[in-house]
């Protein structure tokens, strides 16, 4: 799967949800490991923010990230439909602190997205896989989020207030294609007894019904209802009769959890990567979901790269025999078993380490560890093999290595173990030369990478 970003800029205006102002956004198309990234248009130098959980700085009723006094708020609307869309690199140019509220919901990023279509790029999409059980949790809230390991991305929530109008509800999503006809039009919800702190607060200064569901559900005086009315600037509403105060019927019958889970998606979107993984959510909020996304972030910062899925029952894209037909080495020194995953630009290789290797005669006879060297000989091997997939009739040529940098060792390698090595160019192919960078794993640990330029030489 590639990268993608926008086919064109569309353009969004309105107000904003807590300053009221007047804001135009615009989302242009952006280059290959750009991510999501704001421009404040309006300041000077334009200064730009990564769209990332690191650089969230605020979390009330909205997520706001921020560089140094920079911020922009209210973002998750608009990444949960660019996360949706599968879009990976977008630059979003705002000429104020925030991006307008809209109708409160997702749908107009999401028809915009669509409106200007979507792009193909040339890198391979970047995913993080769940490849074990991360918590989060707030027992003072009993907020809770939990990731399980899945091959696709799902998400579950369930939500409860201590209300009489809206007390459990919840919403799954399991197929993110369905995300822009059941998710994006859920608009966001606030409680009437909410409403006068967070005006206090100098907040919510652009809400009202337009963009925004209003609960009432805690009884007060006509005068207090009206008061608060006021405030917003909606009609009067009858202080005996609880519920949704808005005219305009519920989009669906659990609109409010559907919009939780909307919001959701749009704080994972600050991990940077599209996810690989079901997410269970109990009382999501923007706290809780971006602690997840920056406990994430921690993680990916600390390795660059996550090691490779290997399921040992699955038919590999290249067998031992497919193997020795493309490079020449043999006994004692071919050090790739099998090819588990490839594209044009990487490529991963299995080697499994047995007792019976050759070289544990004498390294070490009484703590047989595998040779440095022959890890990278190995990932060049491997690297090889992807080499010659860019041309044709591989088997009438050769690869040799020209350079090795940056080689590190990170952990012992011993009988037993299996190692999974990912090569990926860091260049482009040119006049038969190949820069690539090679790691390899045991389990999840990074045991070994390097750097290396190879050249492809026809055989004589």
């Amino acid at each position: 799967m590639k990268q993608t970003t926008l086919q064109g800029e569309f353009t969004l205006a309105g107000k904003g949800l807590h300053t009221g102002a007047q804001l135009t956004a615009t989302f242009c198309p952006a280059p290959e490991h750009h991510g999501y990234k704001i421009q404040r248009i309006d300041l000077e130098g334009q200064p730009i923010i990564d769209a990332l959980a690191e650089n969230v700085v605020a979390t009330t009723r909205g997520t706001v990230i921020g560089r140094g006094d920079v911020t922009v708020s209210t973002i998750e609307h608009a990444m949960a439909a660019l996360y949706a869309c599968g879009i990976d690199n977008c630059l979003i140019k705002v000429d104020g602190a925030e991006l307008p509220i809209l109708d409160g919901s997702a749908k107009p990023f999401f028809d915009g997205i669509q409106s200007v279509g979507i792009a193909e790029q040339n890198a391979d999409k970047d995913f993080y896989y769940v490849k074990h059980k991360i918590e989060v949790a707030d027992p003072e809230t009993g907020s809770k989020i939990m990731l399980l390991p899945d091959d696709d991305f799902s998400l579950d929530v369930k939500i409860n207030f201590d209300s009489v109008v809206l007390a459990n509800q919840y919403a799954t999503l399991d197929n993110i294609a369905d995300f822009g006809a059941e998710f994006a039009p859920a608009r966001t919800f606030v409680f009437v007894r909410e409403v006068e702190p967070l005006l206090s607060a100098g907040l919510i200064k652009g809400g009202d019904l337009s963009n925004a569901l209003v609960i009432y559900e805690s009884p007060k005086t006509q005068e207090e209802l009206d008061h608060v009315a006021d405030m917003m600037g909606v009609p009067h509403h009858d202080a005996n009769e609880f519920g949704y105060i808005n005219t305009d019927p519920l989009m669906f019958d659990n609109e409010p959890a559907r919009h939780k889970l909307m919001d959701l998606i749009g704080d994972l979107a600050l991990i940077g990567r599209p996810l690989k993984g079901r997410v269970i959510a109990t009382k999501p909020g923007h706290t809780i979901n971006t602690q997840l996304a920056k406990n994430i972030r921690s993680e990916i910062k600390r390795n660059d790269i996550q090691a490779p899925n290997y399921d040992p029952n699955a038919k590999p894209l290249m067998d031992n025999n497919e193997i020795r037909r493309l490079l020449p080495h043999r006994y004692p020194f071919l050090l790739v078993d099998k090819v588990i995953d490839k594209s044009d630009n990487f490529i991963v290789g299995v080697k499994n380490i047995t007792t019976n290797e050759p070289f544990f005669l004498g390294h070490f006879p009484q703590e047989p560890v595998l040779p440095g060297v022959l890890m990278v000989e190995a990932m060049a091997q491997t690297g090889g093999l992807l080499v010659l997939s860019t041309v044709d009739e591989p088997e009438r040529y050769s690869t040799y290595f020209m350079k090795i940098d940056n080689v590190k060792f990170r952990q012992k390698v011993v009988p037993g173990d299996t190692l999974l090595f990912h090569v990926s160019f860091l260049t482009p192919m040119r006049r038969g030369m190949a820069v690539m960078k090679g790691r390899a794993f045991v389990g999840e640990k990074l045991v070994c990478e390097c750097e290396f330029m190879a050249q492809i030489v026809k055989n004589k």
